[in-house]
């Protein structure tokens, strides 16, 4: 059973039901991520489930140049503070840069190491150092077993609120594939771990000048995950992903989550309840 650690006021982790962090992949505009928030609390209040808010401010690592990133830091931040004050709900957003990272540690609850700079040790231990809570997320080429060198940086760096997200490994050119292995060997390192359901569905660089994407087998991955008994499933979801800005075509339509979620909590139940039986029966 992996660690408890703070978002905000939402606890993840110690066999504790999942929590949901979900929103778009990047600001697109103030009105969307408001709406998409506000949607995403009342139905994740009305299931019963932990939520904290996703979505980028500057989505540094696009396919193209002229790609939309975001409204930048400052703007992203002020819009972000916004969700998190006035629906009181923790946020969560990536750095790419380390003259982001102080700004915006100041004003989220988690900050995010993409997959790409998991490796940079510099910028990994200086995000922990900042930051009140971290989610590294496992670059597609490692290997499970790799992480714990990820965990010893943040720690190094004084932060014990640490959270890993597996969003898939490379598979040959443009496609990815989700191993459910690494979940609980990566939990087993005692720190909850955060199966990313939608990135795991991507292909990137698949579109040529843009990331391609499988949406349609996101539901089969993330109920996978429920049952692999992970700590967080992370969604990126948007009102209309065929028009959205950022991975599309692996983002999930806002009205496919009540049901999805639904069927998540029942299996993450029976689930954590089998883990708490077996964890009485060795004590």
């Amino acid at each position: 059973m992996s660690a408890t650690i703070g978002a905000g006021k939402v606890r993840i982790g110690g066999g504790a039901p999942f929590v949901l962090i979900a929103g778009p992949c990047v600001i697109e505009s103030e009105d969307l991520v408001w709406k998409t928030a506000e949607y995403l609390k009342e139905l994740a209040g009305r299931l019963g489930i932990p939520l904290v808010f996703k979505s980028s401010f500057d989505k540094a690592n696009r396919s193209a140049a002229d790609s939309f990133r975001g409204p930048g830091l400052v703007k992203g931040l002020e819009i972000l503070g916004r969700i998190k004050r006035e629906l009181d709900i923790p946020v969560l957003s990536d750095v790419h840069r380390f003259e982001e990272i102080e700004p915006a540690a100041q004003a989220l609850d988690v900050l995010q190491v993409p997959a790409f700079l998991c490796r940079q040790t510099d910028f990994v231990m200086e995000v922990a150092r900042r930051a009140r809570a971290i989610n590294i997320k496992k670059g597609q080429f490692l290997a499970p077993w790799d992480v714990s060198t990820l965990i010893e940086k943040a720690v190094a760096a004084g932060n014990g609120n640490i959270l890993v997200t597996e969003r898939g490994t490379t598979f040959g050119y443009n496609n990815l594939v989700a191993d459910m292995r690494s979940l609980p060997a990566i939990r087993k390192m005692g720190v909850p771990v955060v199966f990313d359901a939608t990135h795991s569905a991507q292909m990137p660089g698949g579109a040529g000048r843009s990331s391609g994407g499988d949406r349609a087998v996101v539901p089969c991955l993330a109920r996978a995950a429920a049952g692999a008994g992970v700590d967080g499933l992370f969604l990126e979801v948007h009102p209309d992903p065929d028009r959205a800005l950022c991975d599309g075509p692996n983002s999930l339509a806002l009205d496919a989550l009540p049901e999805l979620l639904s069927v998540l909590k029942e299996i993450d139940a029976v689930v954590k309840k089998a883990e708490r039986s077996h964890a009485a029966d060795r004590s």
